[in-house]
């Protein structure tokens, strides 16, 4: 009896985590690149979960799930119902032409569902790129719902890599950073920002490369760049730059925007 009654007290638990565990939701529609592998079949890559080479994301998929998150990702364009059940959804370098030959364009009717999750308590993650490797006219549509523009310029270039300094960007009483001190950021696009957006990190040259507003219920937050794929979050980087623990602050942070369920 007593073993029965544990069964059952485990069981409601789970159900229980189930039901309130947090999901973070990656993009793999508006960025969908693709190369052929070494056997010339076509195969996805970059900016993925479950890519564990340079290009990839597993590491900032770590950093949220050690923070509690389930993962997950969306192939199809956003709706109200495949949005249904994600807390956090990040959209990442959304594709040009020279990525792909039939890119998948942020269109109005996606803007209107983002914009309606984001308002009843959604919180997304948006990363652009410097504007040579990013499609940014419709990004920018997205973003401007928002009071957030990626601007066409290029910041914190970064010529060679032992020139780490020109991309290095110091960090001191950040209510999002918390444990990590100095970044990293290589060829970035600033952001501008209106209404009740803010600027989060500026650059030494005191552009705004992250940005962050409320919206309804929800939050966005806007970087100008990618820039905790595993190329920059895995040790490659010298060891003054701390890019993992900025992964590990910031999935904490974005996590704890979700509004209570």
């Amino acid at each position: 009896m007593k073993h029965k009654l544990w069964l059952s007290l485990a069981l409601l638990t789970s159900i229980s985590f189930a039901s309130t565990a947090q999901t973070v939701t990656l993009d793999y529609h508006f960025n969908h690149e693709v190369r052929n592998n070494k056997t010339g079949q076509k195969e996805r890559f970059h900016y993925m979960w479950e890519d564990t080479g340079s290009t990839g994301f597993s590491i900032l998929g770590k950093a949220f799930t050690g923070n509690g998150a389930k993962l997950k990702s969306l192939d199809a364009a956003p709706t109200a119902a495949n949005l249904k059940y994600t807390d956090v959804y990040i959209i990442v370098d959304p594709d040009t032409k020279k990525e792909s030959p039939s890119p998948n364009y942020i269109e109005k009717k996606d803007i209107l569902e983002i914009v309606k999750w984001v308002k009843s308590g959604g919180v997304l993650f948006l990363l652009a790129n410097d504007s040579a490797n990013v499609e940014l006219p419709h990004f920018n549509q997205l973003a401007g719902k928002f009071g957030l523009h990626f601007n066409d310029d290029l910041q914190n270039h970064v010529i060679n890599d032992d020139h780490f300094e020109d991309g290095a960007i110091e960090i001191k009483n950040d209510p999002i950073f918390k444990t990590s001190r100095k970044i990293f950021m290589k060829d970035v696009c600033s952001i501008s920002v209106t209404g009740a957006a803010y600027a989060g990190l500026k650059n030494k040259d005191n552009a705004v490369i992250m940005a962050i507003t409320k919206y309804g219920k929800g939050t966005v937050v806007a970087v100008g760049d990618p820039w905790l794929y595993n190329e920059y979050t895995n040790g490659r980087l010298p060891s003054d730059f701390e890019n993992d623990k900025a992964a590990h602050d910031i999935s904490k942070w974005l996590m704890e925007q979700i509004p209570a369920k």
